[in-house]
């Protein structure tokens, strides 16, 4: 940390992250989806307001898409390689995106209530105003991403791999980091109250405020036992 500045140094600071790189939105097609989408490659789509909920898409390849209000609810996402790609709105929840591939892709407003990314590779991705309370990203390997004003709540962060993270005003109350790692990671005006294996936390880059304000969850974490005024 620079002398007395309670600020990291650039060493420890995130990598920052690439954006998706899309088309001209009017060069992007809007014919009908193959019906069945396992393996299938799907490749410069606009869609908008699809329902895909409940479908079978393992090995599915999505580049340079737009996905706009789509209900992807309950869907098998397996193996999926997502890269160039926008999702606003629509529904992610409880789908199944096990070792699933994230690369350039930003997520607005999408609900992620229980989805599981278990052992997924997510690199360069924004979470942006999304719900990803009871959701899972077990193992996951997490490099260049941002969670800016989510809702994590109880979400399963156990043994994933943590580099240039940032989480923004977002609540991780009762999120479990138990065995989790981060490395050049920063938590801005974020809720901790109830997290699993808070001692996760240590290297983690924070604005004092909330150092003051979490002392209770980082003293837990380094086994620091607070004392009663007599």
């Amino acid at each position: 940390m620079d002398g007395g500045t309670g600020r990291h140094t650039k060493a420890t600071e995130p990598t920052a992250l690439s954006y998706p790189d899309l088309p001209d939105a009017a060069t992007l097609s809007t014919e009908e989806l193959p019906a069945d989408l396992r393996d299938t490659e799907i490749r410069e789509r606009h869609l908008s307001a699809v329902d895909l909920s409940e479908r079978d898409a393992t090995g599915v390849r999505l580049i340079e898409c737009r996905l706009d209000e789509v209900d992807l609810s309950g869907a098998i996402l397996r193996r999926a390689s997502i890269r160039d790609a926008v999702f606003r709105g629509g529904s992610w929840a409880n789908v199944d995106a096990h070792q699933a591939t994230l690369t350039r892709v930003e997520l607005r407003g999408v609900r992620l209530t229980g989805a599981v990314l278990a052992a997924s590779k997510i690199a360069d991705v924004r979470f942006i105003d999304c719900r990803l309370n009871l959701s899972s990203v077990r193992f996951g390997q997490l490099e260049r991403v941002t969670f800016e004003n989510c809702r994590l709540e109880e979400a399963d962060l156990y043994e994933a791999t943590l580099t240039s993270v940032i989480f923004a005003g977002c609540d991780l109350t009762q999120a479990n980091l138990a065995k989790a790692t981060f490395a050049r990671c920063e938590m801005r005006e974020c809720e901790l109250n109830g997290v699993g294996g808070p001692e996760q936390l240590r290297g983690v880059g924070m604005p004092w405020p909330d150092l003051v304000r979490h002392a209770a969850v980082l003293a837990q974490g380094l086994d620091v036992h607070i004392l009663e005024d007599e």
